[in-house]
């Protein structure tokens, strides 16, 4: 017989594993079977009644727990100066927790009955539960200038960044924070506009040089007219927002969902879920559940969160900040899966077959809560034997069924054949004063992968039922490689040693033969990233083109809507074509479809160039104080003017002059892709070891200009002068011929 714990044990073992506990999971912590179950029933019915617990449907959860973000109201200073706050999304029976607010030195300052958004943590082993730190004030969003400060004799002023901007704002002393002359800061508007004299300022961040790295992405942010700044409707609007009830929706809290995400990840919109289906029919099958956060629910058609939100077209990710798609109390509060907190989602259960096809799926609008928050290194460690406290528990049940669910995926996946490519992901890490403390590439994980497939497995889902129920919506396409990308594809796979088949029409297992021939070899890196270089830009449209790249006749973006309107714009769809309610596509939605997904498409690509601009200063930063030091690398591109060369340790790209390379003409070969020396014929082409010395790094610009010191491990040597300038014939007879093989085109049947 087991011993039923007691209430305080029942009590201490919630309160340890946050989020909801079924009754199964707290029998199974305190090793109760059979029979006595039915006492732990009762003992739970008794704390049920006295109020220290709430159950909801077949699961308990402490009901006394703050969500990680939320809305409080500031309390008078006690007689030692701390200010506490007032939780007003408190929904506990019991009183309500202690709340301490930790104010920053740059933050503006704050009065007793302000209302403000803010970030918790949990603490233990103090007077208060909770500490708490601003992201804004609610109801208040003050004009921000980006700009030069430049010193005076009342205070200063700020030069603005913006090309636009003609007005400079005017600092009083008390409102400098400190800056110096020449300092980029960024600053917030004072008191309101007067029609005379300029606008005046308080400066609320010093980001120092212009030129130093904490100001990289600040300065990517303006140049690339990415907005960063929410309109006062918009942010009105949001701050009135209330957390969604149940009424019409499906009750998904019993099923145990999960997140997983990076461990420094602010929002959490997707949740998975996988066990066997117990059909006979499907023997050897799984039932997958993809939940994704229903903002759809909070961002109206023709609000102005909807306009924010449209014009932004994504999130833009920076390694030091985000700029994001929502403000902060849509995006990192009620549209974020927090654990064990019910939230609003759209939720696709799909049934697959031992290899992985899926056989049917169901869409519906539910409320769930998050069984737990988990990260991506969490999981593939409790799957390689390596659990912690928290992903033990979840081991068997949750995390298990998820890898079964995946191999079948895997299996599917291989059959399909979609584009593998392998590229490692740099990582940028920042001190804490927004210096490059080192550059790192990302782990790549099972678990990784696992998501992506669940991923991938929904937003075909959501492209089919529309498809289905012919509905309008937005479609994620990518078209074939062009011919003339493929043949300079082809040329690099000769230049390595490796082929890539020609005459036929062009499929995914083509290339991806080639990536296999390159796996393991010094050229694996220069084959993937060439491959990648041939493929077209994917986009947004309503037409129905299909996904070379995965090898999908049907694809849509359905799992990221808080930082894609690409997917709202799905989910709206699904809202309309179900009838689940008023909040779905609206008739102008549907008449601007085009232009939404040309203008989302056109966002998209803006935020890559500011990621990758902000990506090139950070490593030039990073670099700069390393000129004159040798690397080694690999030619990655050549052009009329130069060669590019992408650097082995971080990964940076730079360029070779041309007028470094020696005092003879170089021919290029724009077909062949190469260099050649008229004097020495020294041929330099895509994918050489190449040994290179920094000789000059530019934060501001992102440029790194290097200068060749030896190739496929030969010294360079200056050619001889008495033929300079003359192309060898031998020479330029092997180029043209290159030259002419490269111009005949095949041509396909589509």
């Amino acid at each position: 017989m087991s011993q039923i714990p007691s209430k305080t044990e029942i009590l201490d073992w919630i309160a340890a594993h946050p989020g909801e506990s079924s009754k199964r999971d707290i029998a199974r912590a305190f090793g109760i079977k059979g029979a006595d179950r039915i006492d732990l029933k009762r003992v739970l019915k008794e704390l049920e009644d006295e109020g220290h617990l709430e159950k909801r449907r077949r699961s308990y959860r402490d009901p006394d727990r703050l969500p990680p973000v939320s809305v409080l109201q500031l309390l008078a200073p006690n007689r030692d100066g701390d200010l506490f706050a007032k939780p007003l999304e408190w929904h506990g029976e019991g009183a309500e927790p202690r709340v301490l607010f930790v104010a920053r030195k740059e933050e503006p300052a704050l009065a007793e009955g302000d209302r403000i958004l803010a970030r918790l943590q949990e603490v233990r082993g103090e007077d208060h539960q909770y500490e708490a730190r601003l992201i804004r004030k609610i109801g208040v969003n003050p004009k921000r200038v980006l700009g030069i400060f430049r010193t005076g004799a009342e205070g200063g002023r700020i030069v603005p960044i913006d090309k636009g901007a003609d007005l400079e704002w005017m600092v009083g002393r008390d409102a400098t924070h400190g800056a110096k002359d020449g300092e980029l800061v960024e600053a917030e508007q004072i008191g309101p506009r007067t029609r005379m004299g300029l606008p005046r300022a308080r400066v609320v961040d010093r980001l120092g040089d212009p030129s130093a790295p904490k100001a990289v992405s600040l300065i990517a942010i303006h140049q690339h007219g990415i907005p960063d700044v929410f309109s006062d409707d918009a942010i009105a609007e949001a701050d009135r927002a209330k957390p969604a009830g149940l009424g019409d929706r499906e009750d998904l809290r019993h099923l145990p969902l999960v997140t997983i995400d990076p461990a420094d990840a602010r929002d959490r919109d997707d949740a998975v879920l996988a066990m066997p289906d117990d059909d006979p029919k499907n023997e050897g099958g799984h039932v997958l559940w993809v939940a994704i956060a229903d903002v759809a629910h909070y961002v109206r058609p023709g609000s102005a969160l909807d306009r924010e939100a449209r014009e932004r077209g994504n999130s833009t990710y920076f390694p030091d900040r985000v700029v994001p798609m929502l403000p902060d109390r849509l995006s990192g509060d009620l549209c974020s899966l927090h654990e064990g907190v019910p939230r609003a989602c759209i939720a696709v259960r799909m049934v697959i077959d031992a290899h992985g096809n899926k056989l049917s799926h169901r869409f519906t609008r539910g409320l769930m809560a998050s069984a737990a928050a988990l990260t991506y290194a969490q999981v593939q460690a409790a799957q390689d034997g390596q659990p912690d406290e928290r992903s033990a528990e979840l081991l068997e049940d949750v995390i298990r069924p998820l890898y079964a669910a995946y191999r079948a995926l895997a299996r599917a996946r291989e059959a399909r054949q979609p584009l593998d490519l392998d590229l490692p992901e740099r990582r940028i890490v920042l001190s804490e004063d927004g210096h490059v403390a080192s550059v790192n590439f990302r782990d790549r994980l099972e678990a990784h992968r696992l998501i992506e497939e669940f991923m991938v497995l929904a937003n075909v889902a959501a492209a089919e039922e529309l498809t289905r129920l012919r509905r309008p919506l937005i479609f994620r396409v990518h078209e074939e490689p062009s011919p003339e990308k493929l043949d300079a594809l082809r040329e690099v796979a000769a230049a390595s040693g490796f082929t890539l088949a020609k005459g036929q029409v062009l499929q995914t297992r083509h290339l991806n033969n080639l990536l296999d021939q390159a796996m393991g070899t010094e050229f694996s890196e220069l084959i993937n990233l060439s491959t990648l270089r041939s493929m077209t830009q994917a986009y947004y449209t309503p037409e129905h083109f299909g996904h070379f790249g995965l090898a999908l006749r049907s694809y849509a973006h359905f799992t990221s809507p808080i930082r894609r309107y690409a997917d709202l714009i799905v989910h709206r769809a699904l809202i309309t074509a179900h009838g689940w309610g008023k909040d779905g596509l609206s008739p102008q939605e549907i008449e601007e479809l085009e232009a939404t997904a040309q203008h989302i498409s056109e966002t998209e690509r803006r935020s890559m160039e500011a990621e990758r601009d902000t990506t090139d200063r950070y490593l030039a930063a990073y670099l700069s104080e390393r000129v004159g030091n040798e690397f080694a690398g690999r030619v990655s591109g050549i052009a009329r003017f130069g060669v590019f060369v992408k650097l082995d340790e971080t990964g940076a790209d730079g360029l070779i002059p041309i007028r470094e390379l020696g005092q003879e003409y170089f021919h290029h070969d724009r077909e062949a892709q190469t260099l050649m020396g008229a004097d020495t014929g020294l041929t330099i082409g895509i994918g050489q070891r190449v040994t290179v010395r920094l000789s000059e790094a530019v934060p501001v610009t992102g440029g790194l200009v290097l200068e060749l010191l030896s190739i496929e491990d030969k010294a360079m040597r200056p050619g001889p002068r008495k033929t300079r300038g003359k192309i060898p014939k031998r020479n330029l007879g092997r180029s043209k011929a290159r030259t002419d093989k490269a111009k005949r085109k095949v041509t396909r049947k589509r």
